[in-house]
């Protein structure tokens, strides 16, 4: 299977039973399909504007928002509330979870937007490729901050 085909395939939220510790594998799995997306999504923006590979931006298109979605319904459901238990009256960390929170809300609408787009180059529309380039590097440099910073700073509460 190739990997963009991989990456359209969908993994339900799973649930941590009981508030039981979240899965450190699913945590890095998900962050791990992500980043597999952002090269995806840096090798789709290197090729603008005249090496487009239509079916890749098509697949990316297709596993973009719902990659996206799972990761933070995985995060929001699962390993947030179980964070918020385990450091309960952490002020600090209380900001950080909200402002993460807030962050989930603009990357799910910023990966609509740029679903949109990648599937109108990926039909042959005409698009600004100039924007595009932008949106997708944009997008990806996100995540990856994004992804870093949570295994920086979040995922040593679940390590082993």
């Amino acid at each position: 299977m190739r990997q963009s085909e991989h990456l359209m395939q969908s993994r339900p939220a799973a649930d941590a039973p009981g508030g039981a510790k979240p899965s450190l594998s699913v945590m890095l799995a998900s962050n791990d399909e992500q980043l597999a997306l952002c090269r995806e999504l840096e090798d789709i923006a290197d090729s603008l504007p005249s090496s487009v590979n239509r079916q890749k931006c098509i697949y990316a298109a297709q596993a973009l928002s719902l990659l996206v979605k799972n990761s933070h319904d995985y995060e929001e459901k699962v390993f947030f509330p179980w964070l918020e238990r385990q450091t309960w009256g952490d002020d600090s960390l209380e900001a950080i979870l909200s402002r993460l929170r807030f962050e989930h809300c603009e990357d799910e609408c910023y990966a609509e937007e740029l679903s949109d787009v990648l599937m109108r180059l990926g039909r042959g529309d005409a698009v600004n490729m100039e924007a595009t380039g932008y949106m997708l590097r944009g997008f990806f440099e996100a995540r990856r901050r994004h992804i870093a910073f949570e295994r920086d700073h979040l995922l040593k509460y679940i390590r082993p």
